[in-house]
């Protein structure tokens, strides 16, 4: 027989048992709530799209809003008659089931309305992909190429050309310093474009399939290579645009930024010109304007070979020069970096493998420089251990020479 005082004991633990759960629930929560709130500080987030500053990405949006609300409406409408039947029709209201197995009417009548709520989205859609697909009357060309990590950016009617590429140092990638405000989306050269002026896009890539998305411009095409993809873009007002790579394109897919820098004419014409006179670097060629005959010593090179070689090289082959073989094979005590110069010079001018050509690329001075700084580092330089030819001092005349051949 169970005693009242048993009875009593028992409801006590029991609520303490309660007490406790609840209590350990509400401090997890709190913890929870907290650590959002951390995050949200941190990094907010957005649950819309953007509407953006082209007149494209604007119809984007207020498509997308369009679409939104239609769908709100299906969903209120089809959850209130829901559960209003769930709860005007349940047993407990002494409700019996239908009998009847269908309805013509009902059947004709929810195929029709879909039917109609289709073609109502459909119209303004449609205005909108037609929109985006008008590619006519451009004021600017330009051509889009894609490459393992980063894009190259020709201006069709200017005969203007360069590479950009990740300027994140590599420091804050190694979590050895702070990162910047802009972490994974700087870089050194942005897509300087016009406002107020129709900008043409050729989107293709030199290597594997990549995709340009700057959500602010409306537009993300993908980059393939053999085919040549269009998108265009009229921005209304100054500003820096960035955007991704937002194709899987490889081991470092997450280091190929885009950053758009939208001018006025003036500065647009500006900066046109600039590039035209060579104060920017801009087409590199076998006839790049630099001084062959400059002389250049050891130091210096290895200096602003560390520099290139950090920029280029160093996502592949690591900055210790270990490389991630097989795919990427270490440069510290390889065959390349310790052997003849000219075999050297010429698997970075024209490629091998997986490695790009860098000869298009960079600049006969940073080519020279990045060369230098590999055969002297990691202890590529020990004439006892590799011979005559570990270390050594490639200079500018040298590589222009390999181009020549």
């Amino acid at each position: 027989m169970i005693r009242p005082a048993e009875i009593l004991l028992f409801s006590e633990k029991k609520m303490m048992s309660i007490s406790s759960t609840f209590k350990r629930v509400v401090f997890q929560l709190s913890l929870w709530l907290g650590a959002c709130s951390a995050l949200a500080q941190v990094a907010p987030y957005q649950y819309n799209m953007p509407i953006g500053v082209t007149p494209v990405s604007q119809e984007i949006y207020q498509l997308h809003m369009t679409i939104f609300w239609i769908c709100v409406v299906i969903g209120i409408a089809v959850f209130s008659v829901m559960f209003y039947s769930l709860i005007m029709h349940r047993k407990s209201r002494g409700v019996t089931p239908a009998t009847f197995h269908g309805n013509l009417r009902i059947e004709i009548l929810w195929a029709v309305i879909p039917f109609l709520i289709l073609v109502v989205m459909a119209i303004p859609a449609t205005t909108v992909l037609m929109q985006m697909e008008d590619t006519s009357k451009a004021d600017v060309n330009i051509k889009i190429t894609g490459h393992q990590w980063k894009w190259q950016y020709e201006y069709l009617d200017e005969g203007i050309s360069f590479f950009s590429q990740l300027s994140t140092p590599a420091d804050q990638l190694k979590n050895k310093a702070p990162k910047g405000p802009f972490y994974l989306k700087e870089v050194d050269k942005p897509l300087v474009v016009p406002i107020h002026k129709k900008i043409r896009f050729l989107v293709t890539s030199n290597d594997v399939i990549h995709s340009w998305w700057v959500p602010d411009l409306g537009i993300k095409r993908d980059a393939i290579p053999g085919f040549i993809h269009e998108s265009w873009a009229r921005i209304e007002k100054p500003g820096i645009y960035r955007g991704v790579c937002a194709e899987l394109c490889g081991m470092n897919h997450a280091f190929m930024p885009i950053v758009v820098d939208a001018r006025t004419d003036q500065d647009y014409e500006k900066w046109l010109q600039a590039q035209k006179k060579g104060i920017v670097s801009h087409m590199v060629s076998s006839t790049s304007p630099i001084d062959l005959n400059k002389h250049w010593t050891s130091q210096t090179l290895i200096k602003h070979g560390q520099d290139v070689y950090e920029s280029n090289c160093a996502m592949c082959h690591q900055s210790e020069g270990t490389g991630m073989p097989p795919a990427f094979p270490a440069i510290k005590g390889s065959r390349v970096a310790t052997g003849a110069v000219k075999n050297h010079i010429y698997i970075v001018l024209y490629g091998k493998g997986a490695m790009p050509a860098w000869g298009p690329q960079l600049t006969d001075d940073d080519i020279a420089a990045a060369i230098t700084y590999q055969r002297h580092s990691w202890g590529n330089d020990n004439k006892q251990k590799y011979g005559v030819n570990a270390g050594g001092t490639v200079t500018p005349a040298d590589v222009a020479a390999m181009r020549q051949k």
